[in-house]
């Protein structure tokens, strides 16, 4: 049998190239192929612990004699620029098996460390409490071609380049690709691959890798008519999948084919792979409508992640939204998730909460799925297990269809591929032009569309002047005004625009629209339950209450002529996680901080809270709103480090892993409720409302309780986070910015 692994490239049509080596057990030098690994405990794709294939069996590296020369050696044969830094004794974990190497002596310019020199396969007086780690570069080597394992019987090297869907004439202007001959690279030429022994299950895969969620059937006369015109050029082996694979590293390869003369392959035709493409990336047609179809709730979904296909997975049960415990979590899981959402098969399976850590109950621990399952909720799980924290959360990375997104758009003048100004490639006058973008409300929402569609990830910051990134001066013209996004837009033209009607006051040049953009992102998110227990009214004299008046904190009717006079306010305290993968930080910086003399203390952001009344309707009856005039670590959890306090007008912020609370007799912790009538009521709060800080998911930055106020007394119940009812509330910030 012969292994393959598969490594993903994009093309100018927007198919993707997979690349194949196949190799013996020994090179030609006669020296042992291996395969590395690096796999370990709360660790990034890019570090981990080092394990070893060899004769079949894993195995981990000794740190003894390891320097960070063997460390380059095994990033670069993963396919890394270089190494980092290396880790001894067991760093991400003790690993199980043999130790296969020790006293690895590397010069760096070994291609595998399997030339190093060492005291042998299998001969080592370590234990495992001595395996080595390492961490490598993120920047991958261009074009980088991975090197697997065996086919028995098979002496020489058989290398398989690329992998590609050639689409026939009339489908190629569609996009994605979803339909055409398979096709190999080898040796340098494209070759087809005989269809007598090819099954549906290894077109299921092939669609995978594609990004597209599963296989269909199509009308073979059209490809047989072609295939007869087209000269033949058959590839000489056959390929087996039982179709849960993820994608064609796990498929099994056989012996060579014999073929008549390279040119047939008996009763068959070349192997055609056609596709079913997911909602979200049905083909563009130039006429017609689309067909019309019933949006059922889904049971599982995705958040928190920077890209399309990415991010924390969770499952909707028993009417409430709760995270997948990584536990035994696994590529099958995480292809049945992505083929289920509409992508294809996952690239990774991601544990310790590598895409933020969720809220609520943990749904399923110990997930088993064989990969053929239409829904997670299908696969079996372990009902039992308990003791699983939102520290171990699974996600998946899945993998998309090439839609050529980021050839639309691009960055211009930054000082890293990472910032600069927006510029739009439109038709003008029957041609392609590059221009700018006018930054009237330009905001995070739509710098993180565009960050997400040229897959730079999470925006940091929006910017509506950008003078100081000059960019093409051919492109400076306005080609797109007017843009309103709601933040899950895949392109910026799928945003609200004024299409072909230019209008932009202020113009464009130094005032067209920038981004700058991160890998990261924070996630705050409220205690519900903080909210419920601390709830109470106080009747509070205007006397005390200048200070809050100044800041715009109480109803409108509030008297300030009258200082015996009272007001009646709903005290409350609030405490604010950041379970995000970066720091929250005010957008503005701390010379702009805005200083409040009656209370003696800077406001970061104007507005960091707002807290409603509302009827069981949805009309606000009151209202307050909270200013940052303090963004500290109040409290971390266990092994967190404290970095933001505000004594002595220190830095603001919120670290990950951190809380800040707002206690309840603070002024302006309070929604002023003198005016408002005995009743059932909506109480709601709603951090970073107006979108000035970047976030990961804005969905659970709301918190919605059910109010009864008798004149008297006030209860607060069913206090929630999130989106179980919250649609309709989403739905109404974003048509307040629009």
């Amino acid at each position: 049998y012969l292994w393959l692994h598969i490594g993903l490239t994009e093309v100018s049509l927007g198919v993707r190239h997979a690349a194949w080596d196949f190799y013996t057990g020994t090179s030609d030098s006669g020296r042992p192929v291996i395969q590395l690994r690096l796999v370990g405990e709360k660790r990034k794709h890019y570090e981990g612990r080092v394990e070893v294939l060899y004769n079949g069996e894993w195995g981990t590296v000794c740190d003894d004699d390891f320097s960070i020369s063997a460390a380059h050696v095994v990033c670069r044969e993963l396919g890394f620029v270089d190494a980092e830094s290396w880790s001894p004794s067991a760093k991400y974990g003790r690993g199980e098996g043999r130790i296969w190497l020790d006293n690895v002596h590397c010069s760096g310019s070994e291609k595998s460390l399997a030339h190093c020199s060492s005291n042998g396969f299998g001969v080592s007086d370590c234990k495992h409490s001595e395996d080595v780690g390492v961490v490598c570069s993120q920047k991958r080597i261009p074009g980088f071609k991975f090197i697997r394992s065996q086919i028995p019987g098979h002496g020489v090297p058989v290398q398989v380049e690329d992998v590609r869907i050639r689409a026939t004439y009339s489908q190629r202007k569609r996009i994605p690709i979803t339909e055409g001959f398979l096709e190999v690279k080898d040796g340098g030429k494209w070759r087809q691959i005989c269809s007598v022994d090819w099954t549906e299950m290894n077109s299921r895969v092939i669609c995978g890798m594609y990004g597209f969620p599963g296989e269909k059937r199509f009308n073979t006369r059209p490809y047989k008519l072609l295939a007869k015109r087209r000269k033949k050029n058959f590839w000489g082996f056959s390929v087996n999948c039982t179709g849960n694979e993820a994608n064609l590293s796990e498929c099994k390869v056989g012996q060579e084919i014999e073929l008549k003369g390279n040119d047939t392959c008996g009763q068959g035709m070349p192997v055609v792979v056609s596709c079913v493409p997911g909602r979200a990336f049905a083909p563009s047609v130039s006429m017609g409508f689309r067909k019309a179809y019933r949006v059922e709730q889904p049971l599982v979904r995705l958040r928190g992640g920077a890209m399309i296909g990415e991010g924390r997975v969770e499952v909707l049960k028993n009417g409430e939204w709760g995270t997948v415990c990584d536990d035994n979590w696994d590529m099958r899981a995480a292809t049945v998730v992505c083929r289920e959402l509409g992508f294809g098969s996952a690239k990774e399976a991601l544990t310790g909460a590598r895409m933020g850590q969720g809220i609520g109950p943990v749904q399923m621990n110990e997930v088993d799925c064989s990969g053929f399952e239409k829904s997670l909720t299908e696969c079996r799980f372990n009902r039992e297990a308990l003791g699983c924290s939102h520290e171990e959360d699974a996600a998946v990375r899945c993998n998309v269809p090439a839609m050529g997104f980021n050839k639309r758009l691009r960055l211009a003048g930054g000082r890293n591929p990472y910032e600069g100004r927006v510029e739009v490639l439109t038709e003008r006058n029957g041609s392609l032009v590059w221009g700018t973008v006018c930054s009237d409300s330009w905001g995070t929402m739509e710098a993180m569309v565009v960050c997400r569609q040229l897959g730079l990830g999470f925006a940091s910051h929006a910017f509506q002047e950008t003078y100081y990134w000059q960019g093409d001066s051919s492109a400076d013209a306005i080609v797109m005004s007017g843009v309103r996004c709601s933040g899950t837009e895949l392109t910026l033209d799928q945003c609200l625009h004024h299409g072909k009607h230019i209008l932009c006051p202020k113009g464009g040049g130094r005032f067209s629209a920038g981004v700058s953009c991160t890998q990261t992102a924070p996630d705050l998110v409220l205690s519900s339950q903080v909210v419920e227990q601390t709830t109470y009214l106080e009747d509070r004299p205007m006397y005390a209450l200048q200070c809050a008046h100044e800041e715009h904190c109480l109803a409108s009717s509030a008297n300030q002529a009258d200082p015996t006079s009272y007001r009646r306010l709903l005290r409350f305290s609030s405490q604010i996680h950041n379970n995000g993968q970066s720091d929250f930080r005010p957008r503005a910086a701390h010379h702009s901080w805005v200083w409040h003399e009656c209370h003696r203390h800077y406001h970061s952001m104007e507005v960091f809270t707002h807290y409603d009344l509302l009827s069981l309707n949805g009309t606000k009856v009151a209202e307050g709103h909270k200013a940052s005039f303090c963004l500290e670590d109040t409290h971390c959890d266990e092994g967190i480090q404290k970095r933001y306090e505000c004594a002595n007008f220190g830095a603001q912020g919120i670290t990950v892993g951190c809380w800040d609370t707002y206690r309840h007799d603070i002024d302006c912790q309070w929604v002023d409720i003198t005016d408002v009538k005995p009743g059932d009521y909506i109480f709601q709060v709603v951090i970073n409302p107006n979108y000035e800080v970047a976030e990961s998911d804005y969905t659970n930055n709301i918190m919605k309780c059910r109010a009864r106020y008798d004149g008297h007394r006030i209860w607060m119940y069913n206090c929630h986070i999130g989106e179980n009812s919250l649609t309709s509330t989403m739905l109404g910030l974003v048509n307040n910015r629009i």
